[in-house]
């Protein structure tokens, strides 16, 4: 089963200083047709204006999985944390018993891009943290390199929940495969480019839900970068 969310339908909020594009329902955006896919909860393509960003703000119970396009992010949060994050940055916070953050655009001069996902938790309450760290181009270059995972697979961060957070920079006409587990469901995320999925052509900001499949296959079309996200 397939289950396509096209960047158009996604939810859009402009706040000049922020644009946001949400693929499930998100603070003011709401769509009880798009709340969730199995225990993806969020995925937000955030756009910030330079030297503009999110002030201190709570998170509870929710495993939060950040991966930058372009520009860089600052961030700062309640556990003593303090860093910039830049492409090829991962991020991940485990919001748990409550995390309270802030993030800004680092430039004074650039926008930044990224994609801020959510994951809910396998089990409430656990203690916050968080961690972050980059991940090559050649690690991700026609290939699925996994960013964020339960079981800290291929050393990637860990979180709290049996998922697992690929991505890959797609050159044109190459191919990647992936096995899915039993009753297991994957939902990609095209972040830029061209990217065939069996029947299902998706471009920059296209989502595509999978269900059902034991084998998913991708085609690029042109140079494409993209999530995957691999889920209970």
């Amino acid at each position: 089963m397939f289950l396509l969310r096209r960047a158009a339908e996604r939810g859009i909020v402009d706040h000049g200083w922020l644009l946001a594009r949400h693929t499930f329902s998100f603070a003011s955006y709401l769509d009880p047709r798009w709340e969730r896919f199995r225990s993806l909860r969020v995925i937000n393509e955030d756009t910030v204006q330079p030297a503009q960003g999110f002030g201190d703000h709570p998170h509870r119970d929710m495993e939060i999985v950040t991966w930058i396009l372009a520009g860089a992010l600052e961030h700062e949060d309640s556990t003593g944390e303090r860093g910039v994050l830049r492409p090829g940055d991962a991020q991940v916070m485990t919001a748990g018993t409550g995390i309270v953050h802030s993030e800004f655009n680092h430039s004074q001069s650039e926008t930044v891009h990224l994609l801020q996902t959510w994951i809910f938790p396998a089990r409430r309450g656990a203690a916050p943290a968080y961690a972050q760290r980059h991940f090559p181009i050649a690690a991700r270059t026609d290939r699925l390199c996994a960013i964020a995972s339960g079981d800290a697979r291929d050393d990637s961060l860990q979180i709290g929940q049996d998922a697992c957070v690929y991505a890959s920079l797609l050159g044109a006409g190459r191919r990647l495969a992936h096995e899915l587990g039993d009753r297991r469901g994957a939902w990609l995320q095209i972040a830029r480019g061209q990217v065939r999925c069996g029947d299902q052509a998706l471009g920059a900001g296209d989502g595509l839900g999978i269900s059902d499949v034991a084998r998913i296959e991708l085609t690029a079309s042109e140079d494409a970068e993209l999530l995957l996200f691999d889920l209970p």
